[in-house]
C-alpha cells in the first residue's frame, strides 16, 4: 500500500489541544491499524503549499501515496474504504456509516461548534444570541439521547461514524453539556475508552507538547 501522511500543525496554542481534528484521524488510522506518518504545516503561516492541499488553511489533510484529501469527514470515509474494521464494505452499509458521518458534522457540530465557541471565547452568559445557541444544541442533544438510548453504537459496530460523532460530542462534553443526556454521556465514555483513542489522544498531546520544546529552544 502507498504512504499515507496524515498532515496538522506544526504547533497550536494551549487551548484547542487535544480537540484538532487531525485527532478523528489518528483515530481512525489506530483503529484500523493502518500505517501512517506525521507530516506538519506551518501554524504561523499559511503556504502555498498547504492551501493547495487545503484551500481554507486549516487541517487536517491526508496524502495516500499521489492522492490528497481534506475535510475531515471526507477523510474518514476514505479511511473506511480501506478498512472493514472502520466501515462495511458493502454498499448498503455504508451508506448507512455515511449518512451518520454527515449528521455528526452537519447536525450535530453545527450546533455544538457555536456553542463551544461561546464557552472558549468566555462570551456572555445572558444574551439572545447565547440562548438561541443552548436551545439549537439542546434540541440535538435530545434526539441523539433518544438515538442513543439502548444502543451500543450508531450502527450494527463501531464505526468512523462514531468517531466522528463521539468527537463532536467532547467539545460539548469539554464544557458539561452532556450532563442532562445519560446516553450521550455513556456513548462518549465507550468511545473514549478505547485503546485506539487513547493512543491518538496522546499522539496529539505529545506532538504539541514536542513543539513547545522546539520553540523555546535557544
Amino acid at each position: 500500500m502507498a504512504a499515507i501522511t496524515l498532515h496538522t500543525f506544526d504547533w497550536v496554542p494551549e487551548m484547542p489541544r487535544g480537540l484538532v481534528r487531525d485527532l478523528r484521524i489518528r483515530w481512525a488510522l489506530e483503529e484500523a491499524s493502518l500505517a501512517y506518518q506525521i507530516a506538519t504545516v506551518p501554524f504561523d503561516a499559511r503556504t502555498a503549499d498547504h492551501v493547495a492541499h487545503q484551500p481554507f488553511g486549516q487541517v487536517p489533510y491526508l496524502t495516500h501515496g499521489q492522492f490528497s484529501l481534506f475535510e475531515s469527514g471526507a477523510i474518514l470515509v476514505y479511511l473506511g474504504g480501506l478498512s472493514e474494521t472502520l466501515m462495511p464494505q458493502d454498499t448498503d452499509g455504508r451508506a448507512v456509516v455515511t449518512q451518520w458521518v454527515f449528521a455528526a458534522l452537519n447536525s450535530v457540530e453545527m450546533a455544538s461548534l457555536p456553542w463551544g465557541l461561546f464557552h472558549f471565547m468566555n462570551f456572555p452568559t445572558e444574551s439572545p444570541e447565547r440562548g438561541f445557541i443552548d436551545k439549537f444544541l439542546a434540541a440535538r442533544l435530545d434526539h441523539m439521547e433518544t438515538v442513543l438510548t439502548g444502543k451500543c453504537w450508531l450502527t450494527s459496530s463501531f464505526s468512523v461514524a462514531d468517531i466522528a460523532m463521539a468527537d463532536v460530542f467532547r467539545l460539548v462534553d469539554k464544557f458539561g453539556g452532556l450532563a442532562d443526556y445519560p446516553a450521550c454521556k455513556a456513548y462518549l465514555s465507550r468511545a473514549t475508552d478505547r485503546p485506539a483513542f487513547t493512543k491518538a489522544h496522546g499522539g496529539q498531546m505529545a506532538h504539541f507538547a514536542a513543539a513547545d520544546e522546539r520553540r523555546s529552544a535557544p
